[in-house]
């Protein structure tokens, strides 16, 4: 589609820097909110109406926060191309709600490795979900907005009022492509920690 309305979205964030702004927006405009952990935790002091994934997925987070996202409910609703009438029956049938935006930065590898801590404290650095929700909703940009940086956060609230709560395709792909490289590098990093680890 060339403009995808936004109206239901994913925040689950490192960085809280432009979160409570980028929060209000949304919820002001009558979008969704659904999130996780910590980043739930501020949405909802800073006053604002959120889901917690738990409700969404019906199961809570295991083993110690490494599960939270990894569910058909969070992953069908991100991959599910809207243009595919199959795609939108099987939610239907399965009972799973699309997302249409996805905020997501990853944890902060680089900063647990300045600690200096050891390989088995290091690890539990390495983010999981979030690659893959942010992978997952780059793969499907013709259906999804993706944001994987604050640095993006104002450019797409500024979309979202020219074009009336939705976003186009062209900035639809443009935050895919900026969402690879970030994934990208995330991975390098890991790689050459792992290598010399």
């Amino acid at each position: 589609m060339d403009f995808l309305p936004i109206k239901r979205a994913l925040l689950s964030v490192t960085h809280k820097d432009g979160l409570a702004e980028l929060g209000s927006f949304l919820s002001a405009n009558g979008v969704e909110l659904v999130s996780t952990g910590g980043t739930l935790k501020f949405l909802e002091q800073a006053g604002l109406p959120v889901t917690a994934v738990s409700a969404v997925t019906g199961f809570p987070e295991i083993l110690g926060g490494r599960v939270k996202t990894l569910h058909p409910h969070i992953h069908g609703g991100i991959l599910a191309d809207k243009d595919n009438p199959d795609h939108l029956a099987t939610l239907a049938k399965m009972h799973i709600v699309p997302f249409d935006l996805i905020c997501v930065n990853l944890y902060d590898f680089e900063s647990a490795l300045a600690k200096g801590l050891k390989p088995r404290e290091a690890i539990e650095e390495i983010d999981i979900g979030g690659p893959c929700m942010l992978r997952a909703a780059s793969k499907n940009y013709h259906s999804m907005l993706v944001l994987s940086d604050p640095a993006y956060y104002a450019e797409a609230m500024q979309e979202m009022k020219t074009n009336n709560m939705a976003v186009s395709l062209p900035f639809r792909k443009m935050m895919a492509a900026k969402t690879f490289a970030r994934t990208s590098q995330y991975d390098a990093m890991i790689a050459s920690y792992l290598e010399k680890a």
